[in-house]
């Protein structure tokens, strides 16, 4: 009854599931994390968020999450530097005071086949996309044991789940991810923190507006569904592994591909 209650008053319009939160966005100027960024900010939640480099980006989605009620700030940083990541979260902490939610989205892509990749692609894409959740939950994860709650959602894919040839290196890092957030899960689950893992797979982005068209079909005749999926479909996940309607679900990887065969 409380759970139903609660989406009768959202689905009203009669509360913000986030409302009073603190939610920390990775890579979050673009894509699915500027889209989860939003989604949270339309739900209540005051929102601080990385960028590696496009200052611009960050004053557009600080502006554009300000018009919707909610603080926001970007702070420049490489998600990859564990330095970085914990200088980050002090000044998150001393700009908001908490830090209720964490996703660990920062990522990219340095595709080739095993035999031809070199090392720089593999260990960038090791430590961007893997490396970077590791520093972020490490700084976030004291704060949230102190006030037994939080949620961490890291940013995985269908990659992470089955692989792909041409990929070995950024589907060893979404793997990872995965393995990381279950151990995170049973470590964590006492003091009150979450960790959850969303899969997506072909999402309508910038990342994969670069694919050709031969591809793009390719793409959309493997998913049941018949079309990719899109951003703010993800962040509809994010904003229910974020709040309490998923108070009894840790450990888990939601995969949301459309029913990707």
């Amino acid at each position: 009854m409380y759970i139903c209650g609660k989406l009768i008053n959202y689905f009203s319009g009669n509360m913000k599931l986030l409302e009073g939160k603190v939610a920390l966005v990775t890579g979050a100027t673009r894509g699915i994390g500027r889209a989860i960024a939003l989604k949270f900010a339309e739900n209540g939640a005051n929102v601080a968020f990385t960028y590696l480099s496009s200052a611009s980006a960050a004053e557009s989605l600080v502006a554009e999450i300000e018009t919707l009620g909610c603080r926001a700030v970007g702070y420049a940083s490489n998600a990859a530097s564990f330095v970085d990541a914990h200088s980050v979260v002090e000044k998150v902490v001393a700009d908001f005071g908490q830090v209720d939610i964490l996703v660990n989205n920062a990522g990219q892509t340095k595709d080739g086949l095993m035999m031809r990749m070199s090392e720089e692609q593999w260990d960038s894409i090791i430590e961007t996309n893997l490396k970077s959740a590791f520093n972020f939950t490490h700084a976030v994860t004291p704060l949230m044991a102190r006030r037994r709650a939080g949620s961490v959602i890291n940013m995985t894919s269908v990659v992470g789940v089955g692989g792909n040839a041409g990929q070995c290196n950024y589907a060893a890092s979404k793997a990872g991810l995965i393995g990381l957030t279950k151990s995170m899960a049973k470590e964590m689950g006492s003091r009150g923190i979450r960790t959850n893992c969303i899969a997506p797979g072909f999402i309508a982005t910038d990342m994969t507006d670069k694919l050709n068209d031969a591809t793009k079909e390719a793409i959309v005749a493997s998913v049941s569904l018949g079309r990719m999926g899109t951003a703010e479909e993800i962040a509809n996940v994010a904003l229910f592994l974020a709040s309490d309607m998923s108070s009894y679900i840790t450990g888990e990887v939601i995969t949301v591909s459309g029913g990707m065969r």
